[in-house]
């Protein structure tokens, strides 16, 4: 069965910079900020370009599940420009279905500027564009209807028109997952998603930072007995502590990998739900995702950017 994706199409230009570069642009380490396009041009004045691919969180995540062999298709807005184009390109190349059709804006297509800290830590100044102006009638009812999953990302929650085409999705969804994406983004859009966790998500992606802020958690413990009262599945990562998924009464860790030389952690969070949905799609058991995904992640951060080839 077919997994679609809905997410912000970002085209990310992955750079490395030191600390020092953060802490003369202000900017917090591990985070998202959203810039215009003049600030984005002025940060990138200066730096060296590593790399630069269609990215996006969920679209990363699509792409993993595509190199997996699962049947997939993203949704998400570009212009009918030279980046949009070759966004287009980059995930058709990797075998992903791509249900939109893009038109002359007067915006152009977004994108992320990834910061990479010798620690390896990723800081993201991104530029939306057209990503961020997605509403109902970019949703592909039909590629919806068709599929057993979408996959969103809390990313692309934003009042008005984004969250319209983001309800209108999940009313058309068999099963609706999410990311919570950043903590920045749980704390700007914190009792919405709340209420998504509680009432409207099946599954829901978060590293131990998200969902803390989003309950208001001090402790493992706390996000445990949030999990189990949910009824629903909770999947969280927790770096070097491996990752947990909690699904009612059940609750199943699995642990990190060790010695893996970590050069960039820009996709962990996106290919380790890539490897879970993918084992999920296909009916495994929890503990095999889970093991899937933690599979994906470490191979993802010994090597720059989110694509395994």
């Amino acid at each position: 069965m077919n997994i679609i994706g809905i997410g912000n199409a970002i085209v990310d230009v992955i750079c490395k910079v030191e600390d020092q570069f953060l802490i003369d642009h202000q900017l917090t380490k591990s985070t998202m900020r959203l810039v215009d396009e003049t600030e984005f041009k002025n940060l990138l004045s200066n730096l060296a370009i590593e790399q630069t691919i269609a990215g996006g969180s969920v679209a990363n995540s699509i792409v993993g599940m595509s190199q997996l062999g699962s049947n997939v298709s993203f949704i998400g807005k570009i212009n009918n420009d030279e980046l949009g184009n070759k966004y287009e390109e980059s995930l058709t190349k990797e075998k992903v279905k791509y249900c939109y059709q893009k038109k002359q804006e007067s915006i152009s297509t977004g994108t992320c500027l990834i910061l990479i800290t010798p620690d390896s830590e990723r800081t993201m100044c991104t530029f939306l564009g057209i990503a961020g102006k997605i509403n109902e009638n970019d949703i592909d009812e039909k590629a919806i209807k068709e599929s057993s999953l979408t996959f969103l990302e809390g990313y692309l929650w934003d009042e008005g028109e984004p969250k319209m085409a983001f309800h209108k999705a999940m009313q058309l969804s068999k099963q609706v997952a999410m990311s919570l994406s950043d903590k920045f983004c749980v704390d700007r859009h914190k009792d919405s998603f709340l209420e998504l966790v509680k009432n409207k998500l099946d599954i829901t992606f978060a590293n131990e930072q998200e969902i803390k802020e989003l309950i208001d958690a001090k402790s493992y413990e706390e996000i445990i007995d949030f999990g189990k009262s949910l009824n629903k599945l909770l999947i969280v990562t927790r770096s070097d502590k491996g990752s947990v998924a909690i699904q009612g009464k059940e609750v199943v860790e699995c642990s990190s990998k060790e010695n893996l030389k970590i050069v960039d952690l820009t996709g962990a969070g996106d290919l380790f739900a890539a490897g879970f949905l993918h084992g999920y799609n296909q009916a495994w058991n929890i503990k095999q995702c889970l093991e899937m995904g933690t599979d994906m992640a470490s191979q993802i951060i010994q090597k720059i950017g989110a694509r395994l080839n």
